[in-house]
């Protein structure tokens, strides 16, 4: 489009001032640079504000706005599940998972699986999300900042793509995650001003809420769909989506280094909790702009090309010059923070769970330097993924969902292993794999669903949400059956990492901040208006 003015180029230009003026000075700190827990966990003293912010900017990608926008206006608010339901499984992540990750002291999830079951366990996630982290995150994100640029702003793809990287690994590099925190928490204000005025303005346009819902009818208000609906199932839904968000939210690095930064149980808690609420608000900014596009397409207000143009064309259309400036910002900060948290999780994967396993006895000083060449590296990995991905096509597509086929049995092993004390590190090894083996051979299969016939295609055609139930019953059988078949872990082992062992401390266990039992109360009363939110939320959007 290139529809931008001299007033919307001022703005962005500000935004950008802005980002790399907050990151200078929230690295300031000699310790940000100079130790590991300063450069990877922003010195583990961040409070639950900036947490709660940084949860939600980071998960926010470009392509995730444009992609809701687009699957908003060609069936509607029934993709939004994915983020209401992420609001009760940041409730788990704070209220489960937290403890046990704050008392044993780790840096990351790969170093969790080690203490809880095996060296073994630590390297098949850490070499996992690394190679997950590469191949579809950090290029799909930097694919999207390149589309942005083109299709927005009027500039040539590679450029586009180029400032954007250049400008995220500078304050990345050198700042860590102290600086991701905080540009994190001024993106999330400019995302959520742009989309709420993407919205309201849309709104006005068509004449309110009430001709949305007439002109789009009542299907497309339904979060709730059949079980033999291709997309979004409600058993699916239920039973499945919540397996992928326990990987997701839970035990992935890219969302937990946030909590692990937090300088005590209740501020990663609470912080959990502001994020849920968070959470509540891309069906109405993220989404219901789709639908708006589509009806206003209805009604002749606006030619809708195609349904993922949703977004751009609402800008291009119906912003006035100024706003535009704003709403794009938007995107950009999208696009910035989800790509500054993925090049601080995965250099921390790359430093502290491959370096630092390979050489124990490292400085703080070289683990640093470290982890900014290893940011500096997928900088140039992610640009030259690109190409790739083009020439992928239809395949690219079919890699995105890997890490869809590889979390249940993730999920079961983190899951499993702090719930029950009985499992050990050949039950996790044993469910890894056959979690992997099967995931990777329904990815083959669907990859070639069409020269299939009879039970191999009905494997391949099995909906994605329901596949996911059934890897997650085999890998949590085969995690019980494989435990209780060899000996059990030892008591040492066990300390602090499970249920029933919650209380014992070890030589790793960090001096942290003390709890407050006030802020406990406080908190289970927050997080049951984050129910109530989302139940509100299911019974409005009901067919």
């Amino acid at each position: 489009m290139g529809l931008l003015g001299t007033l919307d180029w001022l703005l962005i230009l500000l935004y950008f001032a802005g980002v790399f003026g907050v990151a200078f000075w929230a690295t300031r700190r000699e310790s940000t640079r100079e130790t590991s827990a300063g450069y990877f966990l922003a010195g583990r003293n961040v409070g639950w504000f900036i947490i709660g912010a940084s949860l939600f900017a980071s998960n926010i990608g470009s392509e995730h706005l444009v992609g809701l926008a687009g699957t908003g206006a060609s069936s509607g608010v029934a993709v939004a599940q994915f983020e209401i339901l992420a609001s009760l499984i940041l409730l788990v992540l704070g209220w489960v998972f937290v403890p046990f990750y704050l008392k044993s002291g780790v840096f990351t999830m790969p170093e969790f699986l080690e203490r809880r079951y095996s060296a073994g366990a630590r390297w098949y996630l850490a070499i996992i999300s690394i190679v997950g982290y590469v191949l579809t995150k950090i290029s799909v994100t930097i694919l999207a900042g390149g589309i942005v640029f083109e299709s927005l702003m009027g500039i040539n793809f590679w450029t586009g793509a180029l400032v954007v990287v250049v400008a995220t690994g500078i304050y990345t590099v050198f700042g860590g995650l102290r600086a991701v925190l905080y540009t994190d928490l001024v993106q999330m204000f400019v995302l959520i001003g742009g989309s709420l005025m993407v919205t309201v303005i849309g709104l006005n346009q068509l004449g309110g809420w009430g001709e949305l819902r007439a002109t789009a009818g009542p299907d497309f208000f339904d979060m709730w769909k059949p079980m033999s609906d291709p997309d979004f199932p409600w058993t699916g839904i239920l039973f499945g989506a919540p397996i992928l968000g326990v990987w997701y939210w839970c035990t992935d690095q890219f969302i937990v280094q946030r909590v692990l930064s937090a300088s005590n149980e209740d501020n990663a808690r609470r912080g959990t909790i502001f994020g849920g609420f968070l959470k509540v608000l891309p069906l109405f900014i993220f989404v219901i702009p789709g639908v708006i596009a589509y009806a206003l397409s209805e009604k002749g207000l606006m030619q809708l090309e195609q349904t993922d143009a949703a977004l751009p064309t609402m800008i291009g259309t119906l912003l006035p010059v100024g706003l535009r400036g704003v709403v794009v910002a938007g995107l950009l900060a999208a696009l910035m923070s989800s790509l500054s948290s993925v090049f601080n999780s995965c250099s921390t994967l790359i430093t502290w769970d491959i370096y630092r396993k390979l050489h124990p006895d490292a400085s703080e000083k070289k683990l640093v330097r470290v982890g900014q060449i290893a940011t500096a590296v997928l900088v140039v990995f992610g640009l030259a993924w690109i190409p790739i991905i083009k020439g992928f096509g239809q395949l690219y597509v079919y890699l995105q969902s890997v890490q869809g086929y590889i979390s249940p049995p993730i999920a079961a092993v983190f899951l499993v292993g702090i719930a029950w004390k009985r499992v050990n590190s050949r039950g996790a090894i044993a469910s890894l794999t056959a979690g992997f083996l099967l995931g990777m051979s329904r990815l083959v299969a669907e990859i070639n669903k069409e020269s299939l016939s009879g039970s191999l295609f009905e494997f391949a055609d099995i909906n994605f949400l329901h596949f996911a139930i059934f890897l997650f019953g085999v890998c949590t059988l085969v995690l019980v059956v494989v435990s209780l078949a060899t000996p059990a872990p030892s008591a040492r082992q066990l300390r602090g990492l499970t249920f029933a062992t919650a209380e014992e401390t070890t030589e790793e266990t960090p001096d942290l901040e003390p709890s407050d039992p006030a802020w406990k109360r406080q908190d289970f009363f927050l997080s049951v208006g984050v129910v109530l939110c989302v139940a509100l939320v299911w019974i409005y959007f009901t067919g």
